[in-house]
This record gives C-alpha cells, sequence and structure tokens, in this order.
C-alpha cells in the first residue's frame, strides 16, 4: 500500500461551503475553535477551570462499570486511571451503532481521534490525552443503523425497534451465516467472522456488540467507550435539562447562529426545537409543552410542570438529549479539547456556540474528520490511460466526461473559434451601434444571445453524436467512476471495513493511522 495523494478539502468541489469557511477561519467568532497548538493551549487552560475532581469521580466510575465486561489493554487501564488526574483530557468522536459498524468512516474517525492525542501529547507531554469514542445508543432509527455493505452483498438484520436502538438484543443472526460464506476464503476472513460472532451473539444488545466490536479493533490503541445511556452521567445536566424543559433555552439562544448560518448558507443542518430533549418509556418520543402540561408525543404521556420536574430528579435516565443537546451533554461529563466528526457533524455543532457560552461550558476545538479512499492499482492504470488525475474524481465527473469525449474534436474547435469571433464580432458593432440610438444597440445584443443559442444547440447535438459514436469510451469512464464512487458516492460512505480488513487484517489499521493527517483535513488516497 503507498499514498498516491492527500487532497484538502478546500481543493473539493463537493465540500460544503461552510466547512470550508470555518477551516479558513472566515467565520466570525470560530477563529479559535479549529486546530492549531496555540487553540489546545487555551483550551487546556478552560477545560482545567471548569472540570471539577468531582466530575472525574463520576466519569471514572462511568468508564469502569461500562467497561467491566471487557477485555482491557494496558494502555486502556492506563487511560482509564489517568481520567481521575486533573492533566487528563479527552479527545472525542461519536458514532451510530451501526451493524459491524456499517460504513468504513467509522474507523478512519476513530483512528484519527486516536492519532491526534498521539500527536498532543508529543507537543504536550506534561499532559495526557485519552481518546473517547461515545456510542449514540439512545438514537431510535434502527432502519440508518440495521445494514451494512460490503463489494459483493449488502447485509441487514431485522429486530423490534423505536425506542433507544442500544437496547435492541440481537435475536436475528442469519446475516452471520451469509458474511461467513463471502469471507470464510479470505487472508484474514476467519478473523472478522470471529469477530462478528463474538459481537452479535444472541441476546447481546446492540450496545453490547459494538462495544466488543470496537474493543476488538482499537483496544491496543487505549481508546475507551462511553455510552450516554447512563443514570450517572445523567445526573450531571439535570440543571441543564430543567432550563431545557422550562424555559427551551437552546431554542433561544442559538437562534441568532442559526439566523446567520441559515441566511449565509442555505438551510441549518438540524433546526432546534422549543425542547430539545425525547423521553425514554418503550419508545423515544418527542417531549412538548403546550403552555400548561407536557406531553410525550405519540403517547398517552402527559406531566404537570412539577410532575416532569420530579421525574426528572428522580429519573434523569428517562431524559434523552437529541442530536443539539448530545454535544452539550457529551462537553458537560468529558474534560473533552476537541471533537472529531464528519462535515454535517461540525455544521450542527456550529450552531451551538452561543448556547455554550450560556451555559458556561468551553466550546470544543471541531475537527472535521478525514476522509480515505482505497484504490487497486489497476484501477490508477485505467485512468493513466485515459490521462485522467485523482482529482478529476471528485470534480463535477459529468463535465469531464464531455471533455474527454470532445476531446481534440475539430468541429468543436472550429466551432468555439467561430463563437469567439461572433462575440467579438458583436462586441465591436454593439459599442457602434449604441453611439447611434440606445435601441439600436439592444437590438444587436438581443441577436447576439439568439445566435450564440444557436451555437449551444449545435455543441450540445456534437457531445450527442459523439457519445452514440463514443459509446465504448463513455461506458469505460462510466465503470471507473463506479469503481472510485461505488453506489455513485464515496466508498468510505458504501462499504463496510470488512472488505480492506479481510486482506490485510490489522495491518490496515496500522496503515490507515499511519496516513491519517490530524492538522488539517484531507482526502487521502492509498493505492493497493
Amino acid at each position: 500500500m503507498k499514498t498516491i495523494n492527500k487532497i484538502s478539502f478546500n481543493d473539493i468541489e463537493s465540500i460544503p461551503q461552510l466547512i470550508k469557511d470555518f477551516l479558513d477561519h472566515k467565520i466570525e467568532g470560530f477563529e479559535e475553535n479549529t486546530f492549531s497548538l496555540d487553540h489546545f493551549t487555551k483550551q487546556i487552560h478552560l477545560k482545567q477551570e471548569s472540570f471539577t475532581s468531582e466530575q472525574r469521580t463520576v466519569l471514572f466510575e462511568a468508564f469502569e462499570h461500562q467497561l467491566s465486561g471487557l477485555v482491557l489493554s494496558t494502555k486502556q487501564k492506563e487511560n482509564l486511571n489517568n481520567l481521575k488526574l486533573p492533566d487528563t483530557f479527552t479527545i472525542t468522536t461519536g458514532h451510530q451503532l451501526n451493524l459491524f459498524s456499517g460504513p468504513v468512516f467509522f474507523v478512519y474517525k476513530i483512528l484519527q481521534t486516536i492519532k491526534t492525542c498521539s500527536y498532543l501529547k508529543s507537543n504536550f507531554p506534561d499532559f495526557n490525552f485519552v481518546p473517547v469514542y461515545w456510542m449514540a445508543s439512545e438514537d431510535h432509527d434502527f432502519a440508518e443503523i440495521n445494514h451494512f455493505k460490503t463489494e459483493c452483498n449488502y447485509y441487514e438484520i431485522n429486530e423490534k425497534s423505536g425506542g433507544p436502538v442500544g437496547r435492541i438484543p440481537v435475536t436475528d443472526t442469519f446475516f452471520i451465516s451469509e458474511f461467513e460464506r463471502e469471507f470464510k476464503d479470505s487472508v484474514f476472513g476467519t478473523e472478522l467472522i470471529l469477530m462478528l460472532k463474538e459481537a452479535y451473539k444472541l441476546g447481546n444488545t446492540l450496545t453490547e456488540a459494538i462495544k466488543i466490536l470496537v474493543n476488538r479493533l482499537f483496544s491496543n490503541f487505549g481508546l475507551l467507550i462511553i455510552d450516554g445511556d447512563s443514570k450517572e452521567l445523567k445526573n450531571q445536566v439535570k440543571d441543564i435539562f430543567k432550563e431545557e424543559l422550562l424555559h427551551s433555552e437552546l431554542f433561544k439562544v442559538s437562534k441568532e447562529k442559526v439566523d446567520f448560518l441559515t441566511e449565509k448558507y442555505g438551510k441549518v443542518q438540524v433546526n432546534p426545537r422549543e425542547i430539545n430533549l425525547f423521553y425514554l418509556s418503550e419508545t423515544r418520543d418527542r417531549i412538548e409543552f403546550d403552555g400548561t402540561k407536557y406531553t410525550i408525543v405519540d403517547t398517552p404521556i402527559q406531566f404537570t410542570k412539577e410532575e416532569i420536574l420530579n421525574e426528572l430528579e428522580n429519573a434523569p435516565e428517562k431524559f434523552s438529549p437529541n442530536a443539539l443537546m448530545r454535544p452539550v451533554y457529551q462537553e458537560k461529563v468529558l474534560p473533552n479539547l476537541a471533537y472529531i466528526g464528519g462535515n454535517a457533524e461540525i455544521m450542527y455543532w456550529l450552531e451551538l456556540k452561543d448556547y455554550f457560552s450560556k451555559i458556561n461550558i468551553p466550546f470544543p476545538i471541531l475537527i472535521p474528520r478525514n476522509s480515505m479512499l482505497f484504490l487497486k492499482e489497476k484501477t490508477m492504470r485505467k485512468m493513466e490511460k485515459l490521462h485522467l488525475k485523482i482529482e478529476d474524481f471528485f470534480k463535477n465527473f459529468t463535465s469531464i466526461t464531455n471533455s474527454k469525449i470532445l476531446e481534440d474534436h475539430t468541429i468543436l474547435r472550429l466551432l468555439e473559434e467561430k463563437e469567439q469571433l461572433l462575440i467579438n464580432n458583436f462586441s465591436e458593432l454593439q459599442t457602434i451601434a449604441e453611439t447611434t440610438e440606445k435601441s439600436f444597440g439592444n437590438m444587436v445584443k438581443a441577436e447576439e444571445v439568439r445566435q450564440l443559442k444557436s451555437f449551444k444547440r449545435m455543441k450540445k447535438r456534437l457531445l450527442h453524436a459523439e457519445k452514440i459514436k463514443q459509446s465504448e469510451l463513455l461506458e469505460r469512464l462510466e465503470k471507473l467512476f463506479l469503481e472510485v464512487h461505488p453506489s455513485k458516492t464515496w466508498q468510505e460512505r458504501v462499504y463496510n471495513f470488512s472488505v480492506f480488513f479481510a486482506d490485510y487484517g490489522y495491518s490496515w489499521l496500522e496503515t490507515c493511522l499511519e496516513e491519517m493527517v490530524v492538522q488539517e483535513s484531507k482526502l487521502i488516497i492509498v493505492a493497493i
């Protein structure tokens, strides 16, 4: 394996402009929430002042309890014990409990979290940095997480859903036998099959399954895994949840930031609600307030103000943060310095800056995660034969294809020459015409537009004719695009990690870690 290229997010058309502007310090108020050693120095100071020894004790005990069923590595034990110390901080990423980890970027974001901790330790040797994976165990959209895809197959489980997905027990293991058939002859297929069987053993909850899998993959790197579905941890945020129920604080305080982002970049990633909490019963449902009572949407459950506050005080575990409140919960209970997430995640974190200030929690450094692309060498050779660069596949590929179809085409070149000549002639004619009478100048301009439309029609007709004539080349280009973008999207959003692990095992993880860039957000292309 060797790295072919590392492309900055700024050079990729499909990366949202909001992310590019954030990375380039073009959004006022977020300049110090980007990656730099100076910013980390300030963040360490802020978190030291705001995170208490009592909070560390609660966190240590929660981790110790949640990880008790796992075999921890020496590095994990060391990281766990270090959390009790005032000079220890976390770097966190989070993700849903996708079946067998889901798309492979799940692995990339965890590895970047691990490497960021190593980078910080080398630059701040007097402090400790612990990588943390936050499990989104309380999400209730089972259809989003119940499947994964390899090059050859689509795997899915069917379970009763509606409540927090992490609490769902595994009863359907048919997909395991199908997976075994696909990978039994791979170099590291046996290892993959054992991982799957161990994690998705009958009766394991989906939380337990992902915890077992992630620990199997990353324990030697010192990664700690945390589940927010915890009474002990939610006890730490009761005051924040109370203000949310009584005063809709997040909705009100974030409005100015949401309006700014909406006006400049279009709709925001997640719109705040008046109450950004769910209630957990047999299902997970939104909480609404009609002015007199609190209702749990789609259930008969209702509370008076006194009743819901009493419920929060005695059973905080029944209150679940939504996508916007979850970052607040996380930053309250962790001594966290930075969050590593996908572009969509970073975009909704940006909505929360003012709310974090209001509740006196340091807003973290935000790091848009690296992307990775593993390409077979034969795919690279096909590109070279067609005189294409990997960057071309992250531009408008329809335009690239059209250019390739009409490359060095005599008629097109002649059309473009005559079109430019036409533009020049009309420009000269219009300048003179306008000295005679303005309406005459307008008539000349209208005639220019009419004739240029004819040129566009001719070029479109030429392209259509050449596509028919060069159908073989067009087919090669389309197939090549799908080799880079399976299912017409980024590879990391389609394939499961097993596609790569099957051939290279744990050395593939080491390669990913080695090639990962922590100081910048890049697309890393590796030839295999």
